[in-house]
């Protein structure tokens, strides 16, 4: 069986350059770009940049760019499954090894689009840094130097399209620059280049992408037809919401075939949309089921209990206070319910909750505390996941900060509910309701304790 290759060499224009060959933007941007290559005629061929001296460019490479993408989920309550080679990527640079090939990118006047995920520590500042040390400093140190040879090349400047988990992460990346650029002596009009001839987005990025699939990829070979060092696997689902001032929407017509892009002049009401709905839905049931003895969000899904709990605590309680138009809210809650049922995923619970007590703050607890100033009371679901998780943190599967775990483990409900410490407040005012649910779950079980609320 012969290894995936191009048969004839890509025609395609090299427009954008990515810090990241990792399965994540190879199963979520690339895609995009893919379809539009397929799907509306365009000409966006993707040059891959390894952000680290080791990864993957390499296999990459020897595969002319190609590989396998297998997209699988539910939609609309119909298992789903999609299976494409990926063509638009012409070529991985290894900037460590090939530093020329790499500013030599920055040369092309056809280079437009900067897309980057180098996980949330990637965009970073650190002083001290020197421009003549390539592998030394940072990815925004590096995004400097090259945007200084296109600078010095009288070329139109970019469109930045970071997908790292931080807020405001095109904001970030460009304070970044601007500092490297005085670090560097890079001179005021540079810096003048850098505010004016280029556009930092600030994005959201949503998919579950599962990579490599060890278990099954000989099968998918076999299928396919030919060897793959590279298939990649992920979700239906995918979300990509890109805050710009400037309508992009037309030279990137993602959303004319389809594609879940979102263009605001703000992301954060679609952030929040996401940690208070996604996240918050793991974080107030995860414990509670953990505690039923279940151990994957799909058995938690499949269990009547749960799946009533979940759509109480959704539509009921945190739907109602937040402030973007119900049927949007109402539409991402659905698909949420979807994912979490994804027969081809096996999320574990004790994976989600890990410090819960910090996501419970973040995730949870301002919808519990918007509810009850809204409505005058508590909301049971929401409440219920508090106690459920006092409860998990007695137990021996907490996995915490130690001092956290320590306390929790140790502190009685009023204590733990007054430790601002924690949760950013005194939860004084919610313990007799806190108290009421850990003590029914004492006294019946956490099943028989969560029946009473659904």
């Amino acid at each position: 069986m012969e290894r995936l290759h191009r048969t004839e060499p890509s025609k395609l224009t090299e427009r954008v350059l990515q810090f990241g060959e990792g399965n994540f933007l190879r199963g979520f941007v690339e895609w995009m770009f893919d379809r539009l290559n397929k799907e509306n005629g365009g000409d966006f061929g993707v040059v891959l940049v390894q952000p680290l001296p080791s990864g993957m460019v390499n296999m990459i490479n020897e595969q002319d760019g190609l590989y396998d993408l297998y997209l699988r989920g539910l939609q609309n309550g119909e298992k789903t499954e999609e299976e494409r080679i990926v063509e638009c990527v012409t070529r991985g640079i290894d900037p460590y090894t090939d530093t020329d090939a790499f500013f030599k990118c920055a040369l092309n006047p056809d280079m437009r689009y900067i897309v980057s995920n180098t996980t949330e520590a990637g965009i970073e500042y650190i002083p001290n840094q020197s421009a003549d040390d390539f592998a030394g400093t940072t990815f925004p140190g590096r995004l400097t130097m090259f945007m200084k040879k296109r600078f010095d090349a009288q070329l139109p400047g970019f469109v930045l399209l970071p997908c790292e988990l931080i807020d405001k992460n095109g904001a970030c990346l460009k304070e970044c620059v601007l500092k490297y650029a005085d670090d560097f002596g890079y001179g005021d009009a540079f810096k003048k280049w850098v505010n004016e001839d280029n556009i930092f987005t600030s994005t959201l990025v949503d998919r579950i992408v599962t990579g490599y699939p060890r278990d099954t990829a000989k099968q998918m070979e076999e299928r396919y037809g030919h060897l793959d060092n590279v298939i990649d696997t992920a979700e239906i689902f995918h979300l990509w919401v890109i805050e710009c001032d400037k309508d992009l929407s037309k030279e990137l017509p993602f959303t004319d075939i389809g594609i879940n892009v979102v263009w605001t002049s703000d992301v954060t009401p679609y952030k929040k949309r996401k940690v208070r709905i996604l996240n918050g839905a793991h974080t107030m049931s995860v414990l509670a089921a953990r505690l039923a003895g279940l151990e994957t969000v799909g058995e938690m899904m499949d269990d009547a209990d749960f799946a009533a709990y979940i759509n109480k605590g959704l539509f009921d309680e945190i739907i109602p206070v937040l402030d973007l138009p119900k049927d949007e809210l109402v539409y991402f809650a659905n698909a949420v319910i979807e994912r979490f049922k994804n027969p081809f995923i096996k999320h574990y619970l004790l994976s989600i909750a890990l410090n819960s007590v910090s996501k419970y703050k973040v995730r949870v607890l301002p919808s519990l505390l918007e509810y009850n100033e809204k409505f005058g009371k508590a909301p049971s679901v929401l409440t219920f996941g508090l106690a459920a998780l006092i409860e998990f943190y007695k137990g021996s599967e907490a996995n915490d900060d130690e001092a956290v775990m320590k306390f929790m483990k140790n502190a009685s409900v009023a204590e733990i509910l007054k430790n601002e410490a924690l949760w950013g407040a005194d939860l004084s005012f919610s313990e007799k309701d806190v108290k009421a649910y850990v003590d029914d779950i004492h006294s019946y079980g956490v099943r028989s304790a969560l029946k009473k609320i659904i």
